[in-house]
């Protein structure tokens, strides 16, 4: 079996570059238009928001699903 590989880390090289890049304070979310847009572009900035659109859609670890009661 082939070794797990800690992708997301070594992608992750910089936090919070997206949002300087985008002119966004940390503490606030990204909206998704500005994503979206920002994903239609070249370059670092593009690769930035493609992956966190990626990382948007994963399950948070640790987060239970709770049902309806």
């Amino acid at each position: 079996m082939a070794k797990k590989k800690k992708w997301i880390q070594k992608a992750i090289s910089s936090p919070g570059a997206l949002h300087r890049a985008l002119g966004i304070k940390q503490e606030k979310k990204i909206p998704s238009k500005m994503l979206n847009e920002a994903a239609g572009r070249t370059g670092r900035i593009g690769k930035m928001a493609r992956l966190a659109k990626t990382l948007k859609k994963m399950p948070k670890r640790g987060r239970k699903k709770r049902g309806k009661k």
